[in-house]
């Protein structure tokens, strides 16, 4: 979403703009502020914090818009949004566990910066909490997982003696599977599908599913549209028969 603050709100006045001279008219496109339709956040859909600019361009030629906004997105949110529970599978590999070093590095650096007052550091995620949510699955997923970590049961009460406790080392937290980042993402669906490949390494995978967008938002975005398309397409079939007539 800071496509909308970047350069002063230049950039985005720019691509505006540019539709607007295309011809296309964008739906939302005087809404601005906290509430703008436009910003459509994944976590309505799946445990994800990723909010994304949406534009949907009518070509103003076929006079079709109307009444069309994203606000409606809304009626579309799934009654029950999956959990990270949901996400996670039953059984994963150890190289998915941060090493103690990574961990203990990730561990010092966010401390650090709490001490400072920033909000640098890593996301632990519970997955016994039903109301998690995860923070955006970014491209460098792959170099430390810091962004999403699933908490698997690190006593982070007792500080630094945490490092030199046998028993608690093996709590360290765990990166997301790439099939987890996939679930996250919502290419593949929670209900057991075996039949979803990942025919790239993990490094690819997560930068792939990192740059990506959550799929059910577009999915919703495109029932939305569905009757609107459908006008349209009457609409060209409709001339198409004055000419052959």
């Amino acid at each position: 979403k800071n496509l909308k603050s970047q350069d002063k709100g230049n950039t985005f006045r720019i691509i505006m703009k540019t539709l607007d001279e295309l011809g296309y008219d964008v739906a939302d496109a005087d809404a601005s502020g906290p509430n703008d339709p436009k910003i459509i956040d994944g976590k309505n859909f799946l445990p994800q914090h990723r909010e994304r600019i949406v534009l949907v361009g009518f070509k103003r030629s076929l006079d079709i818009k109307g009444d069309f906004s994203l606000k409606n997105i809304s009626k579309l949110f799934p009654e029950v949004r999956p959990t990270i529970q949901d996400v996670l599978e039953k059984e994963v590999e150890d190289k998915y566990i941060l090493t103690e070093n990574l961990w203990k590095y990730l561990y010092n650096y966010a401390k650090k910066h709490q001490a400072k007052g920033n909000g640098f550091g890593f996301g632990l995620v519970d997955p016994k909490n039903p109301g998690s949510v995860a923070r955006t699955l970014s491209a460098r997923y792959h170099k430390d997982g810091s962004e999403i970590l699933i908490d698997r049961g690190w006593d982070m009460q007792r500080g630094e003696e945490d490092f030199d406790d046998p028993d608690n080392q093996k709590n360290r937290p765990r990166r997301l599977t790439p099939r987890e980042c996939a679930r996250l993402m919502g290419f593949q669906k929670l209900d057991g599908d075996d039949f979803f490949r990942i025919p790239v390494s993990d490094t690819q995978a997560y930068k792939q599913f990192g740059n990506s967008v959550v799929v059910p938002v577009f999915t919703a975005v495109a029932r939305l549209l569905e009757p609107y398309i459908l006008r349209a397409a009457k609409i060209q079939e409709h001339k198409k028969d004055k000419i052959s007539a």
